[in-house]
């Protein structure tokens, strides 16, 4: 094993650098390097508001993204740009023979998707979409649970992530969802990556066949509420399979999934944990058993830093591939035509 360190930059002073500055530069095999914003002084702003650990002089700051990505001590590139910038700048970075952790959702279409697989494989690079939750312990403990039968088969899921959007973040809807506005693409990855996961076989996420949906829109055709169903087909036995899923700008915090069998049900009560957050797993079953498990605390920002940064170092496969990212943007894409209708 690489005892070395990945050195990263990070493309943009975008606010979830709260959580992924600080997780890089704690992560045992990474090292931030160098920040990037195109507004002038940003980049530095955030490295100070930010920054996890006492001296980070070493760290360069640029006031433009292409000198981030010309800087060749930058290995890796975190890209946590606007939804709809995703693929453009993660293109850049992997033609300039960078590996890219891609905020999600990976892109807002499909072709963009395979453009990224086809020029990672060019270029030699490891390319994921950054869905941190997956890191969390608490959900391979859920999904453990399941293998071992406590609920029986897996027949129906439900999704529900939300909060209540406050005015400095109204940027996200300031535009349509065919521009990468709206609820759905900023939350509703994680809903639609959950539902998937929940219905996982072999260990890779299920493709729904069909979905109904319906939204809420704004004036600038931004979705701020949006539910629906996924048809993930029938069983073994012909049982229907269904997801149900709800995401929200209007409502308060929620981040939960819960999973449905013919035995039983096991519950996610905070699919984004925090590192001090307690995680909870809540479950019963048909035979009148009930329990409630408190799992240790855990980062799972910094759980998915590390693990990009192994399998760069180490030549390994991303948990997360890109025929993962391939069905989560045709599902998600999905679910806009299903409200256009």
């Amino acid at each position: 094993m690489s005892e070395r360190k990945l050195k990263w930059g990070i493309l943009g002073a975008a606010r979830v650098n709260q959580r992924l500055l600080p997780a890089i530069m704690e992560a045992p095999n990474s090292q931030l390097v160098a920040i990037a914003s195109r507004r002038a002084g940003a980049a530095k702003e955030t490295l100070d508001k930010y920054a996890s650990v006492p001296n980070y002089a070493d760290v360069t700051c640029h006031d433009d993204l292409e000198s981030l990505i010309a800087d060749n001590n930058v290995e890796a590139v975190y890209c946590p740009m606007a939804n709809e910038e995703h693929a453009e700048w993660a293109m850049k970075a992997i033609n300039a023979g960078k590996h890219v952790l891609i905020e999600k959702p990976m892109t807002t279409s499909l072709v963009d998707v395979l453009k990224l697989e086809f020029a990672a494989k060019e270029n030699n690079v490891k390319v994921m979409e950054g869905f941190m939750y997956r890191f969390h312990p608490q959900h391979n403990k859920l999904h453990d649970m399941i293998n071992q039968g406590l609920i029986g088969d897996v027949l129906s899921a439900r999704a529900s992530f939300s909060f209540l959007m406050k005015p400095a973040r109204m940027y996200r809807i300031n535009r349509s969802m065919a521009d990468g506005g709206g609820a759905l693409w900023d939350i509703g990855p994680y809903a639609v990556h959950a539902l998937r996961w929940c219905f996982q076989k072999d260990g890779l996420p299920a493709n729904p066949r069909a979905v109904a949906a319906h939204a809420k829109l704004n004036t600038h055709g931004a979705d701020v509420v949006t539910s629906g169903v996924f048809d993930f087909g029938e069983d073994a036995q012909g049982r229907a399979r269904f997801g149900h899923f709800d995401i929200s700008f209007e409502r308060s915090r929620k981040a939960e999934y819960e999973i449905i069998g013919d035995k039983g049900w096991v519950k996610c009560h905070n699919a984004w944990a925090y590192g001090t957050d307690v995680p909870v797993i809540s479950w019963e079953t048909e035979d009148g058993k009930s329990g409630e498990e408190k799992l240790p605390m855990s980062n799972h920002f910094n759980l998915e830093v590390e693990h990009f940064s192994d399998c760069v170092l180490n030549d390994l496969v991303p948990l997360l591939s890109f025929d993962d990212a391939k069905g989560n943007c045709m599902a998600t894409q999905a679910v806009i035509e299903s409200i256009a209708v």
